[in-house]
């Protein structure tokens, strides 16, 4: 009997293996080449994106906060700190009797302990006046009416309903206030938080608040606003005709890249 010849088998080659996987690195380092730059930007890009929006939020805060401050309490003690009384609301207080001989108006020939303001505390909203508060008459930032010094400030007691209706009576602790107002106007200092602070130092920036008045800016502490900073804050604004600007040279860096601002903002320092 003879037998049937066996059918060939095919397969690669140990040889032909190697010569696959060679091209295939090949061929996966040329494409590595052409994608390693957009990937590489695509990165670049998001970091840049990340430290422009850090830069960013802390220029509005510090924005937002400086336009609120209390006129003529914007201060420096380097180009590294700048120091200011912050407030949350104003008013116009009242600066005498109505045609009737009714109201309680702010003397101040004497020490006054309650006043009545116009309108109604209830529709300040979330800005009402509450117990603790500061109120401020007049800040001129000058020996004798510097609300560093307490000389035109006075701490809030009660608030309750006016003498008259559509006003808001504030008892304060008694104060004789150096000056009126020429537009019977005072503002209200935040009694939780009676000054802020906004401090670079060590590469960080920091925002400072409701620590005691001092001559000089604190050095270090707060709430962390951004790390791997550098900035310049410029104040000009001791003229009161005309409104004060503040400067901020801003630096962030991270990974390679550095992110710079230049922003002012514009104060007003009429009392």
């Amino acid at each position: 009997m003879m037998n049937r010849p066996s059918r060939l088998q095919h397969g690669f080659t140990l040889i032909e293996l190697i010569m696959v996987i060679v091209i295939l690195g090949i061929v996966g380092a040329m494409v590595a080449v052409f994608m390693r730059k957009p990937i590489d930007a695509y990165f670049d890009t998001a970091r840049r994106a990340a430290l422009s929006d850090a830069a960013d939020t802390v220029v509005r805060r510090m924005s937002r906060d400086i336009r609120k401050a209390l006129p003529n309490s914007l201060r420096q003690a380097n180009n590294q700190c700048i120091e200011f009384i912050p407030t949350k609301t104003g008013g116009r207080y009242r600066a005498d009797v109505d045609a009737s001989g009714n109201g309680d108006f702010l003397d101040f020939s004497k020490s006054d302990n309650s006043f009545d303001m116009f309108g109604a505390n209830s529709a300040l909203a979330d800005q009402q006046i509450v117990k603790d508060d500061l109120i401020a008459v007049y800040n001129l930032g000058i020996p004798g009416a510097d609300a560093y010094a307490g000389d035109n400030t006075s701490r809030v007691t009660v608030v309750q309903t006016g003498s008259l209706a559509g006003e808001t009576k504030i008892r304060i602790n008694g104060k004789k206030f150096p000056f009126a107002s020429p537009n019977n106007r005072f503002q209200v200092i935040p009694g939780n938080e009676a000054i802020v602070s906004y401090v670079c130092t060590g590469g960080n920036l920091y925002r400072n608040s409701n620590y005691a008045y001092a001559s000089s800016c604190p050095a270090t502490g707060g709430s962390l606003m951004a790390s791997g900073v550098t900035c310049k804050f410029i104040y000009n604004g001791s003229d009161l005709q005309r409104n004060g600007l503040v400067q901020i040279e801003l630096a962030i860096s991270q990974g390679g890249e550095t992110v710079s601002l230049y922003h002012e903002i514009n104060v007003n320092n009429t009392p």
